[in-house]
């Protein structure tokens, strides 16, 4: 009588496990796998989900995205803004205007697009690239690290109860449920930001196409945003940092006088309808005392505290880091975990650190009313202001790029957006 043999369950073993399909995960998955590594994707959730998010997408995340091969048509309500205006504490307004079009190309430096379908058509982007995607699946512990390997339990009910990965990538939030496993977390961080926003349908004021951030006073180093989407529609939100003047807790009970403020509902229109519920988020902006990775596991996303701690935009970052540790992964020698973790921080420290200690202390004075108006009063002096200003704003450039001459290109602040086309810029 044949004796049964049982086959092991290859299925569940990869080179890289990451946890989170974000833009941070996916982007990681993408550039890992294009190098011929084997990658398995988990997340708790099941797509399309929402995500609690301004929406916008700078000129360096637009690039990335254009990097990875993504392709902004398969986002039903991506809008292209090109007309920016800022609101001064003393209540000038500057109107500033991207590059979109030169020499007949249309290019984007800024576009909205919300994170329900963002992240959505970014996981089955993924999926096109060969990437393999588990929804519903939730990382639970870490079962086991040997020299050759880490082992996690998750919640699934078959064979990916247990995963086993050469290395893990953990995407999952700045409270990411793989470092508290590795015992990295910190107790008590609530972020450096919070923010709160909601959809605003309706919209029949200027807000409607043009893209605003309003530095009210009371809200500095703080500001409020209208972020334009096809038909009507608006991403209305407003950012604080911790310990400024509000406190989290009267966040909720500012917003109905935020949307009373008379800039604010002439720009949406009388007739803008509030959307759903609000919701509100905290921001991770610490990325130069974050955890960067532990043994084999590297840290991306807000589970690096990766977010601009000056603005709290957060996507740009994140794309940059999934890519940079992909990288790090596909550089290393013999994957060796020692030698990843090195790779990493220095990838880190070269793209982020001086960017976060200018954006640091960028903040410090945008606290002030009166250097804030001076400020914007020297953005909008002259064409040659206006122009670069809002490049620079939007992060076609690094944020202390001028500082860091390793990173000084021909092309500065000269370069074309990304998604290249031929004829005039169209807005959803």
């Amino acid at each position: 009588m044949p004796i049964a043999i049982s086959k092991p369950n290859l299925e569940n073993q990869c080179d890289v496990l990451i946890v989170g399909a974000g833009p941070a995960g996916i982007a990681a998955a993408i550039t890992l796998t294009a190098s011929g590594q084997n990658v398995l994707v988990i997340d708790k959730a099941s797509f399309p989900r929402d995500k609690c998010c301004g929406d916008g997408l700078t000129t360096g995340a637009l690039r990335i995205l254009e990097m990875l091969g993504f392709n902004p048509a398969t986002v039903d309500n991506w809008k292209v803004c090109s007309d920016v205006w800022l609101r001064s504490p003393s209540g000038r307004e500057i109107q500033l205007e991207l590059p979109n079009v030169d020499k007949n190309k249309t290019t984007q430096f800024a576009a909205i697009a919300p994170r329900i379908e963002l992240d959505n058509a970014l996981v089955k982007h993924a999926r096109s690239r060969g990437v393999k995607i588990i929804e519903g699946c939730a990382f639970v512990s870490v079962i086991r690290q040997t020299t050759q390997e880490i082992t996690v339990a998750t919640d699934a009910v078959d064979s990916f109860k247990e995963i086993s990965a050469k290395f893990i990538i953990a995407a999952d939030g700045m409270w990411s449920p793989v470092r508290k496993a590795l015992g990295a977390s910190q107790p008590g961080y609530l972020g450096e930001w919070h923010a709160f926003r909601q959809y605003v349908s309706n919209v029949t004021g200027p807000a409607r196409e043009r893209l605003y951030v309003w530095f009210d006073a009371d809200l500095l180093p703080g500001y409020a945003w209208s972020f334009p989407l096809p038909n009507g529609r608006a991403n209305f939100g407003f950012g604080i940092l911790r310990g400024s003047k509000y406190s989290v807790q009267d966040m909720k009970s500012l917003w109905p006088e935020l949307l009373a403020r008379p800039h604010i509902r002439q720009s949406l229109g009388d007739d803008a309808v509030l959307e759903g519920r609000h919701t509100a988020w905290p921001i991770p902006a610490q990325v130069t005392s974050a955890t960067l990775s532990i043994g084999r596991a590297l840290f991306i996303g807000d589970a690096v505290c990766a977010a601009d701690t000056m603005t709290g935009e957060g996507i740009g970052q994140a794309l940059l880091t999934g890519v940079l540790a992909g990288e790090a992964i596909i550089g290393s020698r013999n994957r060796d975990p020692d030698n990843v973790r090195k790779i990493y921080q220095r990838k880190m420290q070269r793209e982020f650190f001086a960017d976060h200690r200018m954006s640091q202390v960028l903040g410090r004075v945008l606290k002030n009313e009166f250097l804030t108006r001076g400020v914007l009063r020297v953005a909008g002096l002259t064409d040659w202001t206006r122009r670069n200003f809002v490049r620079w704003m939007f992060e076609d450039e690094p944020r202390a790029a001028v500082l860091t001459p390793r990173r000084w290109h021909r092309k500065f602040l000269k370069r074309d957006g990304a998604f290249e086309s031929s004829g005039t810029a169209t807005n959803n």
